[in-house]
């Protein structure tokens, strides 16, 4: 291979390739371990970021869902959760979290005695308002090195591999 792109991961292909030339299409651990480490690449960049602002990930994403609802900034915890794809357990401590900064507040849910609505505060309106901007530009960045047409690209494969993914298994 001459690619100017190539990586230690072609070079463990090429390594599978010697010492078990039997196994086919040795590329696709190649691929799923790229997709791996991309991840987790973005993920601890826009950890950082979170941290910046006194948030982990999942705490900034609870309050971008809320913002994202529109007015009245209103939802059930299922809700946030569902969108979210978190467990319930995962989504109390993160409530947990932003009520104890006052970003968020648990209301009585009038509809059903034993729910609740969270609702995002002013505060947490303007702390969601002035970070997603930054959120935004900082994941622009990471795809900076794309250009239109591969982005494209990487958006219509990462949708079919997932549609495959969270597709029930055949049984």
């Amino acid at each position: 291979m001459t690619d100017k792109h190539q990586d230690h991961l072609d070079q463990l292909v090429s390594q599978w390739r010697v010492v078990r030339p039997d196994l086919e299409d040795v590329e696709a651990m190649a691929v799923v371990a790229r997709l791996l480490h991309v991840a987790r690449l973005i993920g601890e960049r826009l950890a950082a970021h979170a941290a910046e602002h006194q948030l982990s990930v999942g705490e900034a994403d609870v309050l971008f869902t809320l913002r994202r609802a529109g007015p009245p900034h209103l939802l059930s915890p299922t809700q946030i959760a569902s969108s979210l794809l978190v467990a319930t357990g995962t989504m109390t401590t993160r409530l947990d979290v932003l009520e104890s900064r006052g970003l968020l507040r648990r209301l009585p849910d009038p509809e059903d005695r034993r729910g609740l609505r969270i609702e995002l505060t002013a505060s947490g309106l303007q702390l969601v308002d002035a970070v997603v901007g930054e959120h935004l530009g900082r994941e622009r960045e990471l795809l900076a090195v794309l250009n239109p047409r591969e982005r494209q690209q990487l958006v219509q494969a990462t949708r079919k591999l997932l549609a495959h993914l969270e597709a029930p298994a055949a049984g």
